[in-house]
């Protein structure tokens, strides 16, 4: 910059001793322009984010906005949405439009909505924010090209790559707003807090992950029992080992519960890694409630520094700098996260949502439990992993005992563009079958009348008869019910129970378990279904879909120590399923056994079951939102990244979370109430205490004084017998449950 040149301000932070430190805007946009370039060359993209970079903040060479920065904080004036501040994002994306005519569009997607989230073309909901509407405020351009811009951030050169393609022209804007706004974050941290930036990138590297997992997988092979379980784990192992050489793209793993996928996926994704390049790992888990499970087994493995856990309770709905400097951007080799977590992000617009995605680029990502993929979203979710797949190096393994039927199908009814190319890592069907015979442990027994229900009185007689049993529900207060009617020293476990309180009544239950001798009765909801490690003789099982009753069978005899094989029961229970897809998979799964066939949880009537499933939901109901339209290419560029991400909602915005006193975290509780400011690290010490309920009730309890808001969007329980030491939180004397409440 000239020492003539007046000095134009991007942020001033204060130091220590009183001192006002600037830090030029020339700088900060070559700054971000070449982080997000460098970010966008992994996907060939690298020019269009270089110029993003440097018109993004165009409109900080406003006057209005420079007399502004001059009077508040400069980390605070980063963010625009708040009341007074001075709009700076879109005269960027006006020049944008002047430079490049029509393909200018896609820079002013990205710079118009690098603060306030990508916009839509047109909103009949938010017109204002629209960003046809944006577009029309000209002057906001004249007042900014009124100051002396330097020439080489406006004569920039234009993009030459091709901007789509074949590609999904959304993804591959979501994508490019990801370069940008990571290194907008990143740049300006940089510069406010070089500390905190210095203590990015300290993880291994996979290439040392690698030594650390096989040093591990020896010493547990050399203590391991020789049983034919064992033998079987490490037939999988092995054959997950060998398929890692295949060239990227998309691969199942179809394993009977207990033949060690999670530990056999990551020796195949560790070694598709090194073999071709990839640059990190993600493992993607269907349920919070398990993963700090699947967490803690990696970093037993690898190392508390190796494994990146991202999960949250407490994103605002709003941007605000908290919310940018409490989210990812998941720059970590391995990071374990969830299915919420994975699929919002890649359809979000919202700045801490979306600055993670341009590092999913040619990486290994796992889907654990893959039947859980939620139907109501299929159409949107495959074809972002055909997407991804296909064009940004993305070689993902859907993991499951129960893999669900994902390829193409076109009838006169249905239609469902799927994924037609996946390879299965043990084999062919012979082999998945020949795998399930050797891990064959249970015995199925059903009603011979799949119609007429046992009551809850008849039932917990039967269960008494057992002294060791698990009996899993589908609802929270059939659970708490059933649980009433045994005695006392019956275990519970349902999702009105804290991570940290289900952790340690699993931990309890597992110690009891290794005690043969002890008699031990749990009911639980289907929380203990996806990876919770649990080996009972005899389990009962609510009717519910074929997948659900394969992974309640998972949880009987998983060790093979029955001296027959174990027993699986399942029972009309008197309640039926929540409305949704818990009803429809039950109703599916009545539907294969009511065949009778001979062998109930064999392989290929899995195939049959998720065709019935996903067939009787219809093809419209397999994108129940209408997300595909929403960001369809068409010439024009006209997306509706807004609305897609506002309909793109796996769990429904009907629960709100809770923080309940559970053990001993009144100290955790008294940092929240005396805290100014939420630190990342008290966040995530409190996540192990959250409890979702319905809204409604959410509102009662806040109404009557029971929970109480201690920080923003943070509520903590107030009343002590609100929460019960054995049951969880108990509301249900003033609940009445919709259909949506009563899962997990």
């Amino acid at each position: 910059m000239s020492e003539k040149s007046p000095l134009f301000l991007a942020h001033v932070k204060q130091e220590s001793d009183g001192q006002w430190i600037p830090h030029p805007l020339e700088d900060n946009l070559h700054g971000v322009a070449a982080l997000a370039e460098s970010f966008a060359a992994a996907f060939g993209a690298g020019d269009w984010a270089r110029l993003a970079g440097l018109w993004h903040d165009l409109g900080k060479y406003r006057g209005a906005f420079q007399r502004y920065i001059r009077g508040a904080s400069g980390y605070e004036a980063h963010i625009e949405t708040a009341p007074g501040k001075v709009d700076h994002s879109t005269a960027g994306a006006l020049y944008a439009m002047e430079r490049m005519k029509g393909l200018g569009r896609i820079l002013a997607y990205l710079i118009a909505g690098h603060h306030a989230g990508l916009p839509d073309w047109q909103s009949a909901e938010a017109p204002v924010s629209s960003l046809a509407n944006r577009l029309q405020q000209a002057d906001l351009l004249t007042d900014t090209l009124a100051a002396a811009l330097p020439a080489d951030i406006l004569d920039a050169p234009l993009p030459t790559s091709n901007p789509g393609g074949e590609r999904a022209h959304a993804l591959w804007i979501r994508l490019l707003f990801s370069c940008l706004v990571d290194a907008d974050f990143l740049d300006t941290e940089q510069f406010m807090n070089p500390d905190k930036t210095a203590q990015r990138g300290r993880y291994p590297t996979l290439a040392e992950l690698g030594p650390r997992f096989e040093t591990y997988m020896a010493a547990l092979s050399a203590k391991a029992n020789d049983t034919s379980v064992n033998r079987m784990r490490a037939q999988v192992l092995e054959r997950c080992r060998k398929a890692a050489e295949q060239s990227p793209g998309l691969f199942s793993l179809t394993v009977p519960t207990g033949g060690g996928k999670t530990l056999a996926s990551m020796a195949f994704a560790l070694g598709h890694a090194r073999q071709h390049g990839k640059r990190r790992i993600l493992y993607v888990i269907p349920y919070t409630s398990i993963i700090e499970q699947t967490a803690d087994v990696f970093r037993e493995v690898f190392g508390e520094d190796a494994v990146l856990e991202h999960h949250s309770n407490f994103e605002g709905e709003q941007e605000t700098p908290r919310s940018r400097l409490a989210c990812e951007n998941w720059d970590a080799p391995l990071i374990v996260t969830t299915s919420v977590q994975f699929f919002e992000s890649l359809f979000a617009n919202r700045t801490s949502r979306t600055r993670k995605l341009h590092n999913i680029v040619d990486s290994v990502v796992i889907l654990d439990e893959a039947q859980l993929l939620p139907p109501n979203f299929l159409t949107p979710i495959l074809g972002a992993m055909r997407e991804l797949s296909r064009y940004y190096g993305v070689s993902f393994v859907l993991c499951t005992a129960t893999q669900p039927d994902l390829s193409s199908r076109h009838s006169l009814d249905f239609s469902l563009k799927g994924l037609d190319d996946v390879r299965e890592i043990v084999g062919d069907a012979a082999a998945v079958h020949e795998l399930y015979d050797g891990l064959r442990r249970v015995q199925l027994t059903f009603p011979p009348d799949l119609l007429t229900p046992v009551t809850w009185q008849a039932l917990a007689a039967e269960l008494e008869t057992h002294p060791r049993v698990l009996c899993i529900v589908d609802r929270r207060d059939d659970a708490r019910l059933l649980h009433s009617l045994l005695p006392s020293a019956t275990v519970h476990l349902s999702g009105l129970m804290c991570g940290q309180h289900r952790s340690d009544v699993i931990a309890d239950i597992k110690r009891r378990l290794r005690n043969t001798n002890v008699p031990l009765r749990v009911v639980s909801t289907q929380l203990v279904e996806a990876g919770v490690d649990l080996d009972f003789p005899v389990v009962y099982r609510a009717l519910a879909g074929l997948d659900s009753i394969a992974q309640a069978a998972g949880r009987c005899n998983r060790e093979g120590r029955c001296f027959n094989l174990g027993q699986v029961v399942v029972f009309v229970p008197p309640t039926q399923p929540p409305a949704g897809h818990l009803r429809q998979a039950c109703q599916a799964g009545r539907q294969v056994l009511q065949r009778r066939p001979a062998d109930p949880l064999a392989p290929a009537l899995f195939t049959e079951y998720f065709q019935i499933l996903y067939w009787q939901k219809g093809t419209e109901q397999l994108d129940s939102q209408g997300i595909v339209p929403l960001l369809k290419n068409n010439q024009r560029l006209e997306f509706s990244f807004r609305t897609a991400a506002e309909r793109f909602q796996l769990i429904p915005e009907t629960q709100a979370p809770v923080i309940v006193r559970y053990g001993n975290n009144e100290w955790l509780l008294n940092q929240l109430a005396h805290s100014d400011q939420l630190e990342r690290k008290l966040l995530r010490q409190l996540q192990r205490y959250v409890v979702n309920i319905p809204r409604r009730v959410h509102q009662r309890l806040l109404a009557e004084g029971a929970i109480a808001e201690r920080q923003p969007g943070v509520y903590v329980q107030i009343t002590p017998q609100l929460y019960d030491p054995v049951v969880g939180l108990r509301v249900e004397q003033a609940i009445h449950y919709g259909s949506d409440d009563l899962m997990i």
